[in-house]
């Protein structure tokens, strides 16, 4: 198996595109056509985890931070980021990240977090706007299903838990084919009516060439005609934060507590306690305060997250208790997703989990 076959996989969960403008998801180092010894799946790409990976013969290391974010002007070691570049080419180990992209798809980190705490009707705290299209096409009536099923199969028509949603409208279409034309119904140089079908459906912007080429590939006419029109809608799968509910409410001390349990960590950091049972929670893995102000519109009682600043934690307001659990134990969980998608996949590949605790944060 070659690394770019387990990039594909890895990037139809959480497609690059998802990831924020400042990231750096995806192949950081290494040739996608290499053949795969073994992956080994790991928080963050640290030099300790290069020489794991070495000694224990994988030649890819997936990760859920970038261990390259800005641009590097020299590599002479001076530093922790060089000397992980400099070892993992030296040592022809691939280094993939897959950062915001999976933290913004809906079954992504923020999911783990979830999952740990039995959250449920979990919903995107923040969807994301502008990765959506529409595809009007105009079809014959008896070739409509077939262009409409290549269209669901490149991935179209997908809505929050629903499949297959398009919208059909029957009209008549005219055309008049000119010299050298083969049209698939009526007659060169005539004026021709027929019945068609106006299909419309909507899709991710990333599935863009892959919809279009089903839809040449599926459509009859010679001339396809279609308009492709992007859309303002919020794709409700796609953003930032969770919120959702526990089954059944908790005394806040008690939850706290169990959140600290859950998270295995040495310290949860939280504002005034407000006197109030906690049912509806919101959260973030990483750093997380931007999201502070919709976790509260969202009516949460907590919001779980990391990286809070001391003045962040006014913001508050006694409208809600935040719980700073840590970045690392936020995300940990995510080398666990990594081996479920890698291992859904292929069910003969089994990917390492790194040993080594990358958690830069230590507790007295």
């Amino acid at each position: 198996m070659k690394i770019k076959e387990i990039i594909q996989v890895l990037e139809a969960y959480a497609p690059l595109p998802y990831q924020e403008s400042y990231d750096n998801a995806g192949l950081i180092f290494g040739d996608p056509s290499w053949e795969v010894t073994n992956a080994l799946l790991t928080l963050d790409a640290t030099e300790a985890v290069i020489d794991e990976a070495i000694a224990r013969g994988c030649n890819l290391v997936v990760a859920h931070h970038p261990i390259v974010f800005g641009g590097l002007k020299k590599i002479n070691g001076r530093s922790y980021v060089e000397r992980v570049a400099i070892k993992a080419i030296k040592h022809d180990v691939a280094v993939y990240a897959a950062h915001t992209n999976l933290d913004n798809v809906r079954n992504g980190v923020c999911a783990q977090m979830a999952d740990r705490l039995g959250l449920e009707r979990c919903r995107v705290l923040q969807p994301k706007t502008g990765l959506l299209k529409k595809l009007y096409t105009y079809v014959p009536v008896a070739d409509a299903e077939k262009v409409r099923a290549a269209l669901f199969a490149a991935g179209a028509g997908n809505i929050g838990n629903y499949s297959e949603c398009s919208f059909n409208m029957e009209g008549q279409g005219t055309f008049n084919g000119g010299a050298g034309t083969n049209p698939y119904v009526g007659t060169p140089g005539e004026r021709h009516f027929e019945k068609e079908i106006k299909l419309e459906v909507i899709f991710p912007v990333y599935l863009e060439s892959g919809i279009l080429k089903a839809l040449f590939t599926s459509h009859p006419y010679e001339e396809v005609a279609y308009e492709v029109v992007a859309l303002d809608n919020t794709y409700q799968d796609v953003g930032s934060g969770l919120v959702g509910e526990l089954p059944e409410a908790m005394e806040e001390q008690a939850f706290l507590a169990w959140v600290k349990q859950q998270f295995q960590t040495g310290c949860v950091r939280y504002t005034p306690l407000r006197g109030r049972p906690v049912k509806k929670v919101a959260l973030c893995g990483g750093a997380g305060s931007f999201l502070l102000k919709r976790a509260i519109a969202a009516g949460a009682d907590v919001y779980i997250s990391a990286d809070f600043k001391y003045h962040e934690f006014f913001d508050a307001d006694n409208q809600i208790v935040i719980a700073d659990v840590g970045h690392f134990e936020s995300e940990q969980f995510t080398v666990e997703l990594f081996y479920h998608i890698l291992t859904e996949k292929f069910r003969n590949f089994a990917p390492l989990k790194s040993t080594i605790k990358t958690n830069p944060v230590n507790y007295l």
